[in-house]
């Protein structure tokens, strides 16, 4: 219930309302009917098959970017809870943050932003906005969800000055140098939190990091040690599992108490003085640290591994194929993707890759380029 919440957080009564006026959706609040439509969208089922480190055809227990959103959302909801703010917005936000991503992972998005250099680049964040904002095709009313100001500010983590100019309400915050919620800020810590602690369990799964190497790790280190001085005889996937969450644990006490700190420190009584407070949620600057390492040690010995590093450049040519020969003749698109290639040029072929999944664009690349198609 709103009546629940802490005066700093988001209240779904007192949104800024929607880019298009609707009647109330009661019995639902506005951020839970953000969540439903989200959840409903044609983007939200792609993120299934599109990729979150390891290409989806590569096995079938990976984490791909729908169950990477599903975990952000339970991490998220947790903290939210914890801190008596709004679990909705939270959910929304987890659920929405990766919509504009490309197919292949941060492969695809650094080949599709080589690509679309000279036409104002590509960045998944500002994409995941357009999606929301105009590209889903669901209602007959209006182009994309219609989703709630906080909803759309939310999904917004990073935008340069060049482009908050040109987005109107959702850009002030840039260019004025305020926050976003408390929802929006634990959910991009959320994502953090999830996204190094299951790059890990997948890393181990498959094989390209070991748990001898992540023992120089502290933060692993630590919880590692305390799962085998616990269970003594747990062997194989339990011990990673139970560290993994163990850490999880550690991470998300640590973020709810130093926001909390920081929350009060602050005085802050109000969203808007959420807004005009520096950043409040955050780890303390011991677990900061840890955290920190376990990234530079994922970087180091599991996205830049070699076999990642193959998988990377494969998606890469393949993102680079199609988007040159999309732009070079644009028969090559489907008709609807034509139409709006004739009235918006270089971002509709990004839009058209940016919404394809890693298979559909391993076929597109195929029917494309690949002699036997022709031949049948």
């Amino acid at each position: 219930m709103e009546s629940s919440l802490a005066p700093y957080a988001a209240h779904s009564s007192q949104s800024r309302g929607r880019r298009h006026p609707e009647p109330p959706a009661a019995p639902r609040s506005e951020f839970q009917r953000d969540r439903d439509r989200i959840i409903h969208s044609t983007a939200f089922r792609r993120l299934e098959y599109k990729t979150q480190v390891f290409v989806n055809h590569e096995g079938d227990l990976f984490r791909t970017r729908l169950t990477h959103s599903l975990e952000v959302a339970q991490i998220g909801r947790t903290i939210a809870r914890l801190l008596n703010l709004n679990e909705d917005l939270v959910e929304t936000l987890a659920l929405a943050h990766d919509l504009g991503h490309t197919p292949f992972g941060h492969a695809g998005q650094d080949a599709l932003n080589a690509c679309m250099r000279e036409h104002g680049g590509f960045e998944h964040n500002l994409q995941s906005l357009r999606v929301v904002d105009l590209l889903e095709e669901r209602y007959a009313e209006f182009d994309g969800l219609n989703l709630t100001f906080e909803a759309r500010e939310g999904i917004l983590k990073h935008c340069s000055r060049a482009n908050a100019e040109k987005l109107g309400d959702v850009g002030a915050r840039f260019l004025e140098r305020r926050q976003p919620s408390l929802e929006a800020q634990i959910t991009n810590l959320a994502d953090e939190i999830a996204y190094n602690n299951h790059d890990v369990d997948d890393g181990l799964r498959s094989g390209l990091i070991t748990l001898e190497q992540l023992e120089g790790v502290p933060l692993f280190a630590r919880h590692l040690d305390a799962v085998r001085a616990q269970y003594p005889r747990l062997a194989g996937r339990r011990v990673v599992t139970e560290t993994v969450r163990r850490i999880i644990n550690t991470l998300i006490l640590d973020l709810v108490d130093t926001t909390r700190a920081n929350i009060q420190a602050s005085g802050v009584a109000s969203l808007d003085d959420v807004r005009a407070a520096p950043p409040l949620a955050a780890f303390s600057p011991a677990l900061l640290d840890e955290h920190r390492e376990l990234k530079r040690f994922l970087l180091h010995h599991l996205y830049r591994h070699y076999k990642v590093a193959r998988m990377s450049a494969k998606a890469s040519r393949i993102i680079s194929d199609l988007y040159t020969a999309f732009t070079g003749d644009a028969r090559l698109l489907p008709p609807e993707h034509q139409a709006r290639e004739s009235l918006e040029g270089a971002r509709a072929v990004a839009d058209y890759i940016a919404g394809m999944t890693d298979r559909y664009a391993m076929r597109e690349h195929r029917r494309i380029f690949a002699v036997e198609e022709i031949l049948g």
